[in-house]
């Protein structure tokens, strides 16, 4: 590879989902308070794929700003449900209400990622992927949570469908890399037209 590589994101997924593709990167996780930054946004409308895109940029800028003389690849999703973006639940009971709301309906998972060069951007792009979850019974939610809850916490629709969390949807469309959180199959286009991985 001609350039290094660093991933602007403390995500185990989008890291294995690199090193899985044989590209070798280096994690530096950038510190941004994505809280704040996204209730700001939402305060001036913006439309989900904007704040997954100002998320993902904000983070590749701040590693970036540290001169490791590096490409930053920065990422972030959000789920949108009816014009809203949902955030990752903090406790069980917010992972149950939140799942309770999309039961039966169709949502979006927005995966952005920016690339900078020195300190400027030159690729970015946002997946969308499209999810119809089933209509289950809350017995069975109760026991998904449960089960699960340590790994779903960090997810931002209190689901993984890599894992048991398959069983909640009835169609989806989209690719996977996408609702893991990376645009896996943009990134690496963009990555073998520059030179940076081989043709």
């Amino acid at each position: 590879m001609a350039d290094q590589i660093i991933l602007a994101s403390s995500s185990n997924i989008r890291a294995q989902l690199l090193r899985n593709a044989g590209v070798t990167c280096e994690i530096v996780p950038a510190r941004v308070d994505e809280d704040s930054v996204k209730r700001a946004l939402e305060i001036e409308a913006a439309p989900p794929r904007d704040i997954a895109d100002t998320l993902a940029e904000m983070k590749a800028r701040k590693v970036a700003e540290k001169g490791m003389g590096s490409l930053v690849v920065g990422c972030d999703q959000v789920l949108s449900f009816k014009g809203s973006v949902l955030s990752k639940p903090k406790t069980p009971q917010a992972a149950h209400d939140q799942l309770t709301m999309l039961r039966g309906q169709t949502h979006q998972l927005l995966s952005a990622a920016v690339v900078y060069e020195g300190l400027e951007p030159v690729w970015r792009h946002v997946g969308v992927a499209r999810l119809t979850m089933r209509d289950f019974s809350n017995d069975f939610l109760d026991d998904y949570i449960s089960r699960n809850w340590d790994s779903i916490r960090q997810s931002v629709g209190g689901y993984k469908i890599e894992q048991e969390g398959i069983r909640l949807f009835r169609m989806i469309q989209g690719d996977t890399f996408t609702i893991q959180g990376l645009p896996l199959l943009e990134l690496l286009s963009y990555l073998t037209l520059r030179g940076t991985l081989p043709r």
